[in-house]
């Protein structure tokens, strides 16, 4: 058995994204940001599945292509339908974000 809030990276150049089960039809993953952002004026994410996500620690705001804009925090979370261009706007700078991420 693991704990999702272990093992935690400390430091952190980049964000880590690390598979925890998949199959043929879906993925779940963990990330951990602790201040990472999509590149400015670009970084856009455009995926061919639909991504559910869920913040369990720190916050996160989200950008969608089409100027919209929204705030992730402790148990927020979202459905991202297939091609709907987002990227990572902010992330918090002094702890982790702990992020669930079900691409399916």
């Amino acid at each position: 058995m693991k704990n999702l809030f272990d093992e935690l990276p400390a430091v952190l150049d980049d964000e880590v994204f690390e598979v925890l089960a998949r199959n043929d039809h879906v993925t779940i993953e963990r990330i951990v940001s602790r201040g990472q952002a999509s590149p400015a004026g670009g970084g856009w994410y455009d995926q061919a599945h639909d991504e559910w996500v869920l913040v369990m620690k720190g916050e996160a705001r989200l950008a969608f292509e089409r100027g919209d804009e929204v705030r992730l925090g402790p148990g927020d979370h979202l459905v991202i339908p297939a091609h709907r261009r987002h990227r990572v706007a902010w992330t918090t700078p002094d702890t982790e974000t702990v992020w669930l991420a079900v691409h399916y």
